[in-house]
């Protein structure tokens, strides 16, 4: 069977990159000094792949994101900031509130429904990303929230975003 396009042909598809929400706990694991072999391994295994991964994605944060990046009880907080530069910003607007609300209301997102969690997914879904990538395994990366998130989602008519950690979401040229 002949394929329907020629060689040439696939080479004017464009190159479709993944929309990423980059939540707080990964540029925190970018810049931890910590010396846990957890923390070790997700220290690297983040700045892999912001090395390796992140130019093939376009990537977003919010002002959560920058809020708790620049808490002054966090030591690494310039580093983990200088890391944002470039990055695309989305607003948290009515729309965003709102979802994080039901989110919070439905017990799927830990409180407060104004900052955290709740605000970072309902960002990441209303803005369209395709995947949110989280180390917060707990509340975001947790297979049974995850599960009930887009139970939430479908019923109103929203498509979620897929949440990730970092060694989860990589791309080849193959």
């Amino acid at each position: 069977m002949p394929d329907l396009l020629g060689q040439s042909d696939y080479d004017k598809i464009p190159n479709i990159m993944a929309r990423v929400y980059v939540e707080t706990s990964f540029f925190s694991a970018c810049v931890s000094t910590r010396t846990s072999p957890k923390s070790i391994g997700w220290r690297e295994t983040s700045n892999e792949w912001w090395h390796t991964q992140a130019p093939r994605h376009e990537l977003y944060v919010s002002d959560e994101v920058v809020a708790e990046l620049s808490d002054p009880d966090f030591s690494q907080g310039p580093a983990a900031l200088a890391m944002l530069r470039g990055l695309r910003l989305l607003e948290l607007g009515p729309e965003v509130r709102g979802l994080a609300e039901i989110l919070v209301r439905e017990k799927l997102m830990p409180r407060p429904a104004v900052a955290g969690d709740a605000i970072h997914i309902a960002a990441a879904t209303v803005h369209g990303m395709d995947y949110v990538l989280t180390w917060n395994v707990q509340h975001l990366a947790n297979p049974n929230k995850r599960t009930h998130f887009t139970t939430a989602c479908l019923r109103l008519g929203l498509m979620p975003p897929q949440i990730v950690t970092p060694d989860l979401l990589v791309e080849t040229d193959e």
